[in-house]
């Protein structure tokens, strides 16, 4: 595997937080991401999971088809050794958050059913929910991001949400009142500057509380 790890100024220990791509590869957008998060403090690394067939083609639409000839179970593996090694890297202070976008939020939400303690904090944005029976193992706390237009996503926030709640999980969820699936994407039409900035801004809040 190979990713763009940004440190921030200054010494370690360092809270991480790993950055999950969507269904196209490690693009300009998500290389922002990450050193946004870096510019708030944070040790941040954004895997490329088309580094086994080369890495990201420089263009969305090729990163889509790459993406999609990926065995769907070895790319997940890949991006968990990727979160484990943030943890465990020299700068981090051992506690790991994890966010991502459409495809990488839903990877956050399977990293929150499979790591259990070793999750720190998940903020998944507009992304497909685990199953309501595997919620019962998650132990990150979780803010999930939702679009208001966003159907075929937005058909399991229900049942996610009181699967959560069943389990007593620490959770919060927001729909973000006009937007589509990838407002958060600023290099796409879907942008919504104004949504996309309060939902940064409480997911810098929720990993600073988290992570420290």
């Amino acid at each position: 595997m190979r990713g763009y790890l940004v440190q921030p100024a200054g010494d370690g220990p360092l809270p991480a937080v790993i950055v999950i791509h969507e269904n196209r590869g490690l693009n300009p957008y998500i290389e922002d991401v990450a050193r946004r998060m870096a510019v708030e403090g944070f040790l941040a690394l954004a895997p490329d999971g088309l580094a086994p067939i080369g890495g990201y083609p420089g263009n969305d639409d090729d990163g889509k088809v790459m993406q999609k000839s990926l065995d769907r179970d070895k790319l997940f593996t890949d991006l968990l050794n990727s979160a484990r090694y943030l943890k465990a890297h020299e700068l981090s202070n051992g506690k790991l958050g994890a966010t991502g976008f459409c495809y990488g939020g839903g990877v956050v939400n399977k990293f929150a059913v499979v790591m259990g303690a070793d999750l720190n904090g998940g903020v998944p944005f507009y992304c497909s929910a685990p199953n309501p029976e595997d919620v019962a193992t998650i132990q990150a706390p979780l803010m999930i991001h939702y679009a208001e237009d966003d159907k075929r996503i937005n058909a399991s926030q229900e049942e996610y949400r009181k699967a959560l709640d069943s389990h007593n999980k620490g959770f919060v969820m927001y729909t973000y009142e006009g937007t589509r699936h990838g407002f958060h994407n600023d290099s796409t039409p879907r942008y919504n500057e104004e949504q996309a900035k309060i939902a940064w801004e409480r997911t810098i809040a929720f990993f600073k509380k988290h992570l420290s």
